[in-house]
């Protein structure tokens, strides 16, 4: 591999791995919450990236614009299904039993949007769909680059709430240790619903950012559901700073195999991690002790 080559590999891989931080984040808050296993949070993804075609089509506007409707629409319907599903699980068997509720959601969405829209592969044009930047020698996609600002807005955001707002406090509270949390006086449930909500907005973002640069069908949310999954866990569940930092990492090692194996097997990394991870290291590599407890 040439040293051109190896930067380009290494600054898409930068990138891949900023989107794959933000398509990943909302998992690690499910599980944080309420340890729930959110099966459906891909076809979300794929939804929102199709309303985000859908309103291109309509208005020949910026994809980017529909984000003023999805966020809010994401959001409330994630608020809505942790209050009206998810809190009706027991909490005994909440993780388990959310696998099979959020895998229903996910056939739902699916046919939901296979029926409105068929099943015929869809894809964004844009004016700048085929302009590229230099950057020292390699040459970026224009709408990677506008994904990936997009991504880093979003964790930005995100990361300050955690850190910045009561709400935050809150929340981070919930997920270090639930009971100590309403010893304090904090309400868990409504924590759990706005944090749930704060997740499925992600998605909105995530899905919309997808769209910029991808060919989506309905089916297309099966597979993020192992590269996504394997990011949180070695990451470790429920730390959003190590998500992200698994993401970039596995981000760059998949762009930099798929120049001397193709993305088919590069794909294959994230379950070779996860599988090391599992193995080795159960409570992920970034993230904190949380993991350990279940």
């Amino acid at each position: 591999m040439s040293g051109s080559l190896l930067f380009q590999s290494l600054v898409l891989g930068v990138l891949l791995g900023g989107l794959y931080a933000l398509l990943a984040a909302g998992l690690t808050l499910y599980f944080g919450v309420m340890r729930v296993v959110m099966i459906a949070h891909s076809a979300f993804l794929i939804l929102a990236a199709y309303l985000a075609w859908y309103f291109n089509d309509q208005t020949g506007w910026d994809p980017l614009l529909s984000l003023f409707v999805t966020v809010p629409l994401f959001f409330a319907a994630g608020v809505g299904m942790q209050r009206l599903l998810i809190a009706r699980l027991r909490p005994a068997t909440v993780t388990m039993m959310s696998v099979l509720l959020t895998f229903a959601v996910a056939l739902f969405i699916e046919g939901m949007i296979g029926f409105i829209w068929s099943g015929t592969q869809r894809r964004i044009q844009l004016p700048y769909s085929g302009s590229n930047v230099e950057f020292f020698g390699a040459s970026i996609a224009v709408v990677k680059l506008v994904a990936f600002v997009l991504a880093g807005a979003a964790l930005g955001l995100l990361y300050l709430l955690l850190t910045k707002s009561r709400f935050g406090r809150a929340l981070r509270a919930t997920i270090q240790h639930k009971e100590a949390a309403q010893l304090v006086g904090i309400k868990t449930d409504r924590v759990a619903g706005l944090g749930f909500g704060l997740g499925l907005a992600t998605a909105a973002v995530g899905g919309t950012a997808l769209a910029l640069d991808a060919t989506i069908y309905p089916s297309l949310h099966w597979h993020w559901v192992g590269p996504l999954m394997a990011i949180i866990v070695v990451g470790g569940l429920g730390s959003v700073p190590g998500t992200a930092i698994a993401a970039m990492v596995l981000g760059i090692g998949q762009s930099l195999l798929q120049v001397e194996f193709g993305t088919t097997w590069a794909q294959t990394l994230f379950y070779i991690a996860l599988f090391v991870t599992l193995m080795v290291r159960p409570q992920g590599f970034f993230g904190g002790r949380l993991a350990q407890r279940f």
